[in-house]
This record gives C-alpha cells, structure tokens and sequence, in this order.
C-alpha cells in the first residue's frame, strides 16, 4: 500500500527538520540539518543561522566559518554557493562541484581560444597551477596579490562589446573560482564587515585539517540524497533533481541506490526514505523571519505546499526568493529593513491574532539584533524593494 503523506504532515515535518519550531544548539547543527546554508548572498549565511539558533551576534557564524573552520564555503548544488559542514564538503565535491569543475573549465578555455590565446588548454592549465604555487607561497592572498605574482591572471577578456555595461574584464576572479571547483584553494575569512563578498583565499590542504577523501560520484551522489531525503522528504524526485542540479538520470540512480519507498502526496507521486515513514509530532506554532535564498525556501522546485499562492511578489524574475515569513512551516508574508533600522513585514493571508501577535514580536527581535546594521538582499523581489522603501 502506497503511503499517504498530506501536505500538513510535510509542513510539520519541515518546522520541525529546519529548526523553524525550536532552535538548533549551534550554527553547525542548524547546517547540518539542512545539509549546507546558501552563500550566494553572504547576509544569508547569519540570518539563516539566527533564525534557527540563539546566537546572539554574528561572531558565533564567524568562530564555526573562520575560527573552529566546521564549516566551508564552496560551490555546490546548482552551481551555488554554500555553506556547508567541512566533513560534508568532501561529498558535495563528488556529488555536484567537480562536473561544474569541468564545465568551467571548458568554457574559459573556449573563451580563451576565441581571445587568441594559443593552446589555451595547456596556458589554462600552467596558469592555475602557478596561482596556486603563489597562494602556497603566501600562505593566504587576496586576489589582486596573486594577479601581482601570476601576471597571467591579469589576462582580459571582452565581454559583450556592444553594451554600456561591457568591456575588459581581467580572468583573476574566474580562474580562482575554478581553482576552488577544483578543490585547490578555498575562500578562508572575509574582507570587510559580515555583509562582505569578498574572501581571502587559502590553499585547501592549509585552511582544513585533513584533505578532501577521493568519493565516487555515484556514491556520493546517493548520499547526498540520503541526506536531502531526510531533510527534505517526501518530496518528487524531480524536486532532487532540480535542489542538486543533477540530470533525471543521476537523481533517478542516487535513489535507487537507496532504501526507498513511493508515497502519494496529495495525489502527487514522492519518495521517502525507508524507516523515516513517522509523522513527526505535530510541532508548536514559531513564526519564523528567514531571510532571502534562505535553503529552506528554497529547498524544493514544487513549493506550493508551503508558498500558496504568493510566489509573485517573494521571488524575482530569475527565480530567486526573497524575505519571507512562516508560520506552522508555510509562508505566510515577506519582509524587508527600511532604512531607520525597522524591520517592516506584510502578512499575505490571515493565519489568525497568534501568528500576527508571532511575528510583530518576532520582527522585533530581528531589528535589535540587527541593531546599526543594514541589509538589503542582493536579488531584489517586489514586496521587498516596496517594504524597504
């Protein structure tokens, strides 16, 4: 018999396995349940972990990056940045990072080729190597230090010619970014404040204490889907397949290399892991401010269970969510900082005096965490940029 999971059911599980209704013990945990911490955005990584810990400053997400180093930012699914627990690392790398490895690559080879750079293969090759001798030299750099020891890395290439925003740009930024696809070099602490982009880059085998263990893909891949599925799951297998950017094929053999089971959800075919088949407790209601690219939000390709109908004005054109509050593991409005500091939220259906009551106070103790800072998401959705302003 096909088990029936309803989509209530998933929502409890979801507030439960993402520590929505009670908080993690420490920004390690709160990654680990939810396998890695999107990175795209670096404002994401600290409100991410406050909505789920009781950290009471962003020192506490800088000790586990940069200090303990429990966690690594890498490029992972979906050729995304993220956060992810450093035992974890060496099973995203198999799993997702060495074929996007291999695809940038040869696109900047192709991209060198049409500059006229010659044997743009082996110029790549002898480049990335000589990047990394400089960083080991170093011990740590940023990247202009290691265009002035490499000068090749100040190669440029021109790019769309014809529009204001073209023009010669220099390779440093994607070389160093393929050096770290490939498991080379790794981003160690940031420059600037918590909001910073920019990362001073490390050899691999210096920032972490062991190096990264040889995986097959193929078991790599169904371990990561062992961790989505208890994450995540039920869910479609289409939605693994999008959450790790994989092909059908890929996400179709990494379940069947696991002890799964079908259940029906609403009427929609899902998989679960076998011996995870148990309601999680129905969980007391929390309203949740997370923030936008929070992994939650965006850890399924089919979010109706959880987004309704409010997908128009919490994501951008390009699919990226933004701000958004929860209450009993479903979005229920959006939020956004105004520039006096306050936290200004509009709720987008009535879920009743205690979910408002929730999340006023809840915004509250968003802004004075906040306290002088300022964060503005960097990809922008409508009810954001209209609450900001």
């Amino acid at each position: 018999m096909t088990l029936k999971v309803s989509s209530a059911q998933r929502r409890a599980r979801l507030a439960v396995r993402h520590h929505l209704s009670a908080p993690a013990a420490t920004v390690t945990e709160a990654a680990e349940r939810l396998i890695a911490l999107h990175a795209t955005d670096p404002v994401t990584v600290y409100l991410s972990a406050w909505a789920r810990t009781q950290c009471d400053t962003t020192a506490e997400v800088d000790e586990a990056l940069f200090q303990a180093r429990l966690l690594v930012r890498m490029l992972g699914m979906r050729r995304t940045m993220f956060v992810v627990p450093a035992p974890l690392a060496p099973v995203v790398q198999a799993a997702c990072t060495d074929e996007i490895a291999r695809r940038l690559r040869r696109q900047l080879e192709r991209d060198l080729a049409k500059a006229g750079v010659a044997d743009a293969e082996q110029w790549l090759r002898e480049t990335g190597q000589a990047a990394v001798r400089a960083l080991a030299a170093r011990g740590s750099a940023s990247g202009a230090q290691l265009a002035e020891d490499e000068p090749r890395l100040r190669t440029q290439l021109v790019y769309a010619p014809d529009k204001s925003y073209g023009g010669p740009v220099n390779i440093t930024s994607r070389v160093l970014m393929l050096l770290s696809a490939e498991g080379h070099i790794v981003r160690g602490h940031r420059r600037g404040g918590w909001s910073s982009g920019q990362f001073t880059w490390f050899p691999a085998g210096a920032w972490l204490e062991a190096a990264a263990a040889w995986l097959d893909p193929a078991a790599a891949r169904a371990e990561l889907a062992r961790r989505w599925l208890l994450a995540f799951g039920p869910a479609p297998m289409s939605d693994l397949q999008w959450w790790a950017g994989w092909t059908a094929a890929q996400a179709k053999a990494a379940l069947a290399a696991l002890p799964v089971r079908e259940v029906d959800l609403d009427g929609q075919p899902g998989v679960l892991l076998a011996g995870d088949e148990a309601t999680d407790d129905v969980p007391p209601p929390v309203a949740a401010l997370l923030p936008g690219l929070d992994p939650t939000a965006m850890g399924w390709q089919a979010r109706e269970w959880y987004l309704g109908e409010h997908g128009p004005v919490l994501f951008d054109r390009t699919g990226n969510i933004g701000p958004t509050v929860w209450w009993e593991g479903r979005i229920i409005g959006g939020w956004a900082q105004r520039p006096s500091g306050e936290v200004a939220y509009r709720l987008l259906e009535d879920a009743g005096a205690e979910a408002a009551a929730a999340v006023e106070a809840e915004a509250a103790r968003l802004a004075a965490w906040l306290g002088t800072a300022r964060v503005t998401p960097r990809f922008r959705t409508p009810l954001e940029r209209e609450l900001s302003a």
